[in-house]
């Protein structure tokens, strides 16, 4: 969502349908096999460690946090099997795209990381930037292949891990998106990281609905391994933004991704849709049933979705999935539960693996135990992020790329579910980009276009805050008036947005 706040980043729960699992070691590529009738992956973004996008590095615990473990076994217990973790790419290498890892902030994601895969579930690594570092544009393919391999480094024997490019890039000249995805995908494959599935995002916040429009040359996108995933993203609002409660109408799900849907099968590639939200309604309830129905009776290309989103920090925040009292909890985890994996759900045995997880994820980081203050503390300190303006639309001619995903993936669910105890990992307030990177939060799909362009946009201009933008709410010191016929409105209590 292009609410890069910590409240209204929108994002959408990951779902999966199969249960990809057996081997902690997939021997290649083929060997994840999808089920006949349904998803591979069906789950939901915790997000909190990309909050407080405005101070870099932050503080843990008051600008940023770590997803609970414990909320995470719940959904893992539900039947989940994807959980995408948000984080900032200057977070976790600070100095400069090719320089070093922060070795506290990397122990965190590391431990977060292992609890999800020790579970049996896919951890889904999204440097929730938006084409951006350190306020700029990213405009080298090189340093971004080099952070990627740095990154992916890391992560290269875990194969239930999934690299994520970035998150919703936007406004950018759409060959440089085209080039900065394929070379995070050579930097991942060169870090020794074959086996696992890369995520791939586009240009004009990564919308199905208009990925026609803005993203067709990313079908020249390649990889050695042929385990490439197009995600994309979709809001049912009007204008698909994901800042409101209110869907345009009951089918709305099914229609604005069925172009999406026919580009995938006429390209032969693989989707996902890995954010999607929809209001505590009727209207949202039936199009987001719609949306799932339809992905399903097309899940020879579609690959399942994420919800956005879950996290200690969202509060009341109208999308959050955090059990158990998050406002769309109760009414789209049920929803959710007729596309999981059926024995993924069920498989809930204690097991001491999952225990152990769940105790190492606990003790991993001394970081951790500062983000154990209640919620109520930790929120209260927690910084929103501005929201990036319009989406570009702008596309240009690619390749045709030469492979096609796998569609396989294991329906075996003998991985046993984590049922033990929470860990203490650091819960902290995600937020979808930082207030310096001018970026929105990813919900925001704007179907205003506005052009292509490598350089920022800024997010207040003479003193007035721009289109979807911050302007206000806890901790907040910069612009609170908004430009000319917009209004600063409160989305949460420490979130207040320009719209």
């Amino acid at each position: 969502m292009k609410f890069s706040n910590v409240v209204l980043a929108a994002s959408a729960a990951t779902m999966a349908y199969a249960y990809p699992r057996g081997r902690d070691v997939i021997p290649n590529k083929r060997s994840v096999s999808k089920r006949a009738n349904g998803f591979t992956w069906v789950g939901v973004s915790e997000s909190g460690a990309e909050f407080g996008e405005g101070n870099i590095p932050g503080t843990l615990g008051t600008d940023y946090t770590w997803p609970e473990t414990s909320k995470i076994q719940v959904l893992r217990e539900a039947g989940m099997n994807i959980f995408r973790v948000p984080f900032l790419m200057e977070r976790l290498v600070p100095s400069s795209m090719t320089g070093t890892l922060d070795s506290t902030y990397l122990s965190d994601l590391k431990s977060t990381v292992k609890f999800i895969t020790d579970s049996g579930a896919y951890a889904v690594l999204d440097p929730h930037n938006y084409g951006r570092y350190s306020g700029s544009v990213i405009s080298s393919t090189d340093n971004f292949k080099a952070w990627w391999k740095t990154v992916a480094t890391e992560f290269a024997s875990n194969e239930k891990v999934i690299f994520d490019t970035n998150n919703e890039y936007h406004d950018m000249d759409q060959t440089l998106v085209l080039n900065l995805n394929q070379a995070a995908i050579d930097g991942i494959r060169a870090a020794g990281a074959t086996t696992q599935y890369i995520f791939v995002e586009g240009n004009a916040w990564t919308g199905a609905w208009s990925w026609t429009d803005n993203n067709d040359n990313m079908k020249g996108l390649t990889d050695t391994e042929d385990k490439i995933v197009y995600e994309m993203h979709q809001y049912l609002d009007s204008d698909s933004s994901g800042t409101s409660e209110t869907c345009v109408s009951s089918t709305i799900g099914k229609e604005r991704i069925t172009a999406a849907t026919e580009w995938l099968k006429t390209n032969n590639k693989k989707g996902f849709i890995g954010e999607f939200a929809g209001g505590v309604n009727s209207d949202c309830e039936t199009a987001v049933k719609g949306m799932l129905s339809y992905m399903s009776d097309n899940s020879d290309v579609w690959m399942g979705a994420e919800w956005w989103a879950a996290g200690p920090w969202w509060g009341s925040y109208m999308y959050s999935m955090e059990p158990t009292d998050g406002p769309a909890y109760s009414t789209y985890l049920p929803i959710l539960k007729e596309y999981f994996v059926s024995s993924s759900g069920s498989s809930a045995s204690t097991s001491t693996t999952t225990t152990a997880a769940a105790t190492a994820a606990a003790s991993t980081s001394t970081s951790s135990s500062t983000s154990s203050t209640t919620s109520s503390t930790t929120s209260s300190a927690a910084e929103a992020i501005s929201t990036p303006s319009t989406q570009a639309q702008v596309s240009s001619p690619a390749t045709e790329s030469s492979s096609s995903l796998d569609s396989s993936a294991e329906s075996d669910a003998s991985t046993a579910t984590a049922t033990s105890s929470p860990s203490s990992v650091p819960v902290v307030v995600p937020t979808a980009g930082p207030t310096t990177f001018a970026s929105a939060p990813s919900s925001i799909q704007s179907s205003t276009s506005s052009p292509a362009s490598t350089s920022t946009s800024t997010a207040s201009v003479g003193g007035t805050v721009a289109h979807y933008y911050q302007c206000g709410g806890a901790n907040w010191t910069g612009a609170t008036t908004c430009a000319s016929g917009l209004t600063c409105v409160k989305q949460n209590e420490f979130y207040h947005q320009c719209i």
